[in-house]
């Protein structure tokens, strides 16, 4: 039980210093900066939506075109709004920070990620 304690401290820890970070910073920033626009705000939604929908059908084998489509001209869009393309390059840097971590968690007790490389 001592160990899960230790466990459970350490991650708390981890969880401070990620909020204490640059990529967490800079996210947090541009996260608001892009989300005070109502319309930045409702694209952004509708982009992570859409791009949620378009991962599940491929992990399910399936491909749509039209969705396809329609989230890269979303995107686009989005790349032309400077507070909509910061928030979404902030975002990539942290999730790629978190992935690194979770990828080095799992090699520490050799656990399967072969389902986070696609």
């Amino acid at each position: 039980m001592e160990f899960k304690k230790t466990i459970t401290e350490k991650t708390d820890e981890l969880a401070g210093l990620l909020k204490q970070s640059d990529e967490y910073s800079e996210f947090a920033a541009a996260r608001e900066a892009a989300f005070a626009k109502e319309s930045t705000r409702l694209l952004l939604s509708d982009y992570r939506a859409l791009q949620t929908k378009v991962q599940a059908s491929a992990l399910s084998g399936r491909t749509d075109e039209d969705e396809l489509l329609r989230l890269q001209r979303l995107g686009e869009l989005l790349q032309l709004d400077p507070a909509a393309s910061r928030y979404l390059f902030a975002q990539f840097k942290l999730n790629a920070m978190l992935a690194d971590i979770y990828k080095r968690l799992a090699e520490a007790v050799d656990a399967d990620l072969g389902m986070l490389d696609d």
